[in-house]
């Protein structure tokens, strides 16, 4: 395998807030790699920071993808790239249709948009076709269906380095079951994920792990080793002392 993405000493501060102290890791291709720890302790920041949302600039340190450094690269440059964030909670578009927001994602890549494509996507997340593709991407739709539709969007728009914020977030069984499933479609596939989680049971679908503490990853390796490090330490150091706020929690 080869090197997808790398970070490299990185330091984020918004206002006076330290949030990102030193992060440094890599990912491959094909390969799940998670990042756990506390809620408010700077994963969600991470994963703006990656995809070069506004005010989440780094003052030091390098983001690397497939050997190109990025930082200075626009969040529609970095899309181009094959760079996607799957969000914790997935935005509604009011007035938009589910077959209008699934066919942005083919027509991003410059696809043809097809019927048959759109309803192989929403099957593949366990989304019935004609009961959705002209249902509102609203309030209408619960958080998992939301979630599931982003991931429908994500198949049609193939990317090479997926960010997963906290994919686990309100959903039930089902999506839960689902969004597994598609992590495993997207490994496949040689996407590389980076799947951002508070959840020791998400580690289950990682190949690599890494703890993250107050902006900093002070331990990486074995998913299982990590996530019983997580279940032993983390929970009672938080009860005694929460981490500090994550700007972008």
């Amino acid at each position: 395998m080869s090197k997808l993405l790398e970070v490299k000493d990185l330091h984020l501060k918004i206002e006076d807030a330290e949030i990102l102290k030193g992060m440094e890791f890599s990912l491959e291709k094909g390969e799940v790699f998670a990042l756990i720890g506390p809620n408010g302790c700077g994963k969600s920041t991470l994963a703006y920071t990656l995809m070069g949302i506004n005010n989440y600039h780094p003052q030091k340190g390098e983001m690397i993808y497939k050997g190109e450094k990025i930082n200075e690269l626009a969040i529609n440059e970095r899309a181009k790239k094959g760079i996607t964030l799957a969000w914790q909670e997935p935005a509604r578009y009011q007035g938009v249709t589910v077959r209008e927001f699934l066919s942005l994602g083919l027509k991003s890549q410059r696809e043809e948009v097809t019927e048959e494509k759109l309803k192989e996507a929403l099957n593949k997340v366990a989304i019935n076709p004609a009961q959705y593709l002209n249902r509102f991407v609203d309030k209408s739709l619960s958080g998992g269906e939301r979630k599931r539709i982003e991931l429908a969007s994500l198949i049609l728009m193939h990317p090479e380095l997926i960010i997963l914020d906290e994919p686990d977030s309100g959903v039930d069984i089902v999506a839960l079951n689902n969004i597994a499933e598609m992590i495993n479609y997207f490994k496949d596939s040689g996407s590389g994920i980076l799947l951002i989680t508070h959840s020791e049971e998400m580690l289950e679908y990682a190949d690599r792990a890494a703890l993250v503490c107050e902006g900093e990853i002070i331990r990486q390796g074995n998913p299982a080793d990590i996530s019983e490090y997580f279940k032993s330490f983390c929970f009672p150091c938080a009860k005694e002392e929460d981490c500090e706020t994550e700007v972008a929690s």
